[in-house]
């Protein structure tokens, strides 16, 4: 079958109806040389999963539709989620809270508590593990691991009048922007093949359309993209491992009923996330009330893509023509209600492409980590070597690594400063801190971009969660052993690469301007407040207000 281009948003019309002149709210007037005085009456913040600063820079020429737009505001190509956890989770923890991951709580998408009352020692970001049969793996969806308030909740408490919305493609990225108070929250779920929220949540009929709409799409499947020109010097088969896969040529092909993860990791994916936003919008009157809402939308699919394909193919080009034209026709059904509203857009990290294709592409040391380097093996060698018994060690090959509780302090020293050598010995590790030191570490000021690697450790360290040590990978060290039996590439290191991520700010009439100085994800959380008005005690965040004005006046009042 012969690629076909891909039809606009295909479930927008399904999900949200389209106003006649006559129901329009007009917005308030305004130009683009005089900024709205008044509050926007909705804050629409969305999160491009693994969307990275180097692949902003990558296609920022090529976008016509809602990235284009946001070019037209205030755009801050060096933005940094600035904590060396450069993990789902703990990037979504900082947008709408203005706070770093040391202080959220949320350490990684994962850790580990062997303090736990269950045989599952490690704790999934975004569960009870208090529940019943919940488990890192099979768990029950919960914010009580978020430590701090969202600005959502923020906003509620100054006036309940505000509503509060959050919809995402992945349940941690709902939960760690919407926050713990909250009128809606919506998360995809793979065992289901639906929206779901919170147990005992009644389903408003806006979830209900989009079910219903997306169960229609799987259903009859898809023919191949047409991919854009500019996509097509990247199609390149790279071959994976030795099974004869490659990578670097799909163009997201499904079969009729194919689901799980071809649906999550296909620009489909995004536009039912944005049409669902979009259909609570309308349902909800977002916007249109007596204060300000607000409205988080976790656009997850870049982030599959990426992980399945690497970003550096023509994969990951197509997801983001796609979801260039779908957060246009998101925006234009925003405009088409009347709404005064204000948008910020970012990512909760970056990512670095699958060292099989980064070698042809001049970077020589790419490579895949060795299978030895992880803290099982190293714990276990050193069980061996030191005479005692039991795990010593829990952990991956890199970040957070946690020892056994029931050790006596002299054995715990002794195995932190053994396994800690180990680590440090092998040529792939760059960098080994304790604790300790990393604790004793001031809270790290100034610009994220000169940051030593132990205040980037000391931005994403919680004595309650976080491990004995910390171990930071060398550069271009890619820490999936196996290509062919998963993902390809990935994220979660202390490098650039990972940290770097754009920030967009847009409102209809303020000037668009570009500041290349490095700002931070938590930076926009105190931003948008200070956009709306809401006061933000000193120290609360750890973000500042930045001024998304051109010109004399200030946005940060």
């Amino acid at each position: 079958m012969p690629p076909v281009k891909l039809a606009p948003l295909a479930l927008l019309s399904a999900l949200v109806a389209v106003p006649s002149a006559a129901q329009l709210t007009p917005a308030p007037a305004s130009t683009a040389d005089a900024a709205p005085a008044a509050a926007p009456k909705l804050l629409v913040v969305v999160s491009v999963d693994q969307f990275s600063g180097d692949m902003f820079a990558a296609y920022r020429q090529h976008f016509t539709g809602g990235f284009a737009r946001l070019l037209d505001g205030a755009v801050f190509p060096n933005g940094y989620q600035s904590h060396a956890a450069t993990e789902t989770c703990p990037g979504h923890s900082t947008i709408t809270t203005g706070l770093r991951p040391a202080r959220t709580g949320i350490i990684a998408n994962d850790w580990v508590d062997l303090k736990a009352a269950r045989e599952d020692k490690t704790i999934y970001c975004a569960e009870d593990p208090r529940a019943p049969g919940s488990s890192s793996s099979k768990y029950t969806v919960s914010d009580m691991n978020l430590l701090v308030p969202t600005l959502g909740e923020r906003m509620k408490a100054a006036n309940p009048a505000t509503r509060a919305v959050s919809v995402a493609g992945k349940d941690r990225a709902a939960v760690m922007t919407g926050g713990h108070s909250i009128d809606e929250l919506w998360w995809w779920d793979s065992d289901r093949n639906a929206y779901v929220s919170y147990a005992g949540k009644a389903e408003p009929a806006a979830v209900t359309r989009a079910n219903t709409a997306v169960a229609r799409l799987i259903a009859a499947g898809q023919p191949a993209l047409d991919a854009p020109e500019w996509c097509r010097t990247r199609e390149r088969a790279i071959p994976i491992g030795d099974a004869g896969r490659t990578v670097g040529t799909y163009r997201f092909e499904r079969k009729p009923g194919e689901a799980g993860r071809t649906w999550r990791a296909s620009p489909a994916f995004d536009g039912a996330t944005l049409a669902l936003a979009a259909a609570m919008v309308q349902d909800m009157k977002l916007g249109q009330g007596p204060a300000t809402d607000i409205l988080t939308v976790g656009a997850s699919a870049t982030d599959f893509v990426g992980h399945t394909y690497g970003p550096g193919g023509v994969e990951t080009c197509l997801q983001l023509a796609s979801l260039d034209r779908d957060l246009g026709d998101f925006f234009a059904a925003l405009d088409r209600q009347g709404i005064d509203y204000a948008v910020a857009l970012t990512a909760d990290h970056g990512g670095l492409d699958l060292p099989e294709r980064a070698r042809q592409n001049g970077v020589p040391d790419a490579q895949r980590v060795d299978a030895s380097l992880n803290a099982r093996t190293i714990g276990t060698a050193l069980s061996a070597r030191l005479g005692l018994k039991g795990q010593l060690l829990w952990g991956g090959s890199f970040g957070d690594i946690w020892v056994d509780p029931t050790l006596n302090p002299a054995q715990r020293k002794q195995v932190i400063a053994e396994g800690m050598k180990a680590f440090a010995a092998h040529p792939q590790v760059h960098s080994v801190f304790t604790a300790e030191a990393i604790a004793a570490t001031p809270l790290p000021t100034g610009p994220a971009d000169t940051w030593s690697l132990l205040e980037r450790a000391r931005a994403s360290y919680n004595p309650l969660r976080s491990g004995a040590f910390v171990v930071a990978l060398r550069p271009h060290v890619t820490p999936i052993v196996d290509p062919t039996r998963g993902y390809v590439a990935t994220h979660g290191s202390f490098w650039d690469y990972d940290r770097r991520v754009p920030i967009l700010f847009w409102r209809k009439g303020l000037a668009g301007f570009e500041q290349p100085a490095a700002v931070e994800t938590v930076d926009i959380a105190p931003t948008l407040a200070a956009l709306i008005g809401l006061p933000i005690k000193p120290g609360d965040m750890d973000g500042r207000c930045v001024d998304i004005v051109a010109g004399p006046d200030s946005s940060c009042r």
